[in-house]
C-alpha cells in the first residue's frame, strides 16, 4: 500500500512539473488585426498605416508611413519608400522598409507593450518607446 501511495506521489509531482512547463506562458500576445488603420505618433505629424494587403508570400502584410511636415500619404509610390512589410507574432513587431532603389530589406524588430483600440505602443532594440494614437480603422 505505501509503495503504490509513493509512485502515485511521483506520478502526480511529474504531471505538476509538466503541466507548468506547458502551460500558458506570461508573454504577452497581441492579435495583428488590431494594428489595422491609421496610426498617429504622439506628439509628431508622423503617421503609420498597417494594411490587411499581403505580400506575395503571405507571411506579412504592407503599411506605409510618412511625416505630413513633408510627405503626404498620396505622394508614396507604391512598394517604394514609405511603404513597409510587417507581421506580428505575440509581442514582435517585425517591419521590413521598402527602397525605391532596391536597397537591402533589413528587418527590424519591435516588442509591443501595448495595443488597444486606440492606443499603441512599442520599443525598439534601444529601448527607445514610440506611441501611437489610433485615427481611423483599417481603410485599404
Amino acid at each position: 500500500m505505501k509503495k503504490n501511495s509513493l509512485v502515485l506521489g511521483i506520478l502526480v509531482l511529474v504531471a505538476v512539473v509538466m503541466t507548468s512547463c506547458f502551460g500558458p506562458s506570461n508573454e504577452p500576445s497581441f492579435v495583428e488585426a488590431d494594428l489595422l488603420g491609421l496610426w498617429k505618433e504622439e506628439g509628431t505629424e508622423a503617421y503609420v498605416r498597417f494594411t490587411s494587403e499581403a505580400d506575395e508570400t503571405g507571411e506579412y502584410k504592407y503599411g506605409r508611413e510618412w511625416d505630413d511636415d513633408d510627405v503626404h500619404e498620396e505622394d508614396l509610390l507604391p512598394y517604394g519608400n514609405g511603404w513597409f512589410k510587417y507581421k506580428l507574432v505575440k509581442s514582435d513587431l517585425t517591419e521590413i522598409h521598402l527602397m525605391d532603389n532596391g536597397g537591402a530589406e533589413e528587418p527590424k524588430v519591435y516588442v509591443v507593450q501595448k495595443l488597444t483600440d486606440t492606443e499603441l505602443e512599442y520599443r525598439d532594440e534601444y529601448k527607445t518607446t514610440y506611441r501611437f494614437a489610433k485615427m481611423v480603422t483599417l481603410l485599404d
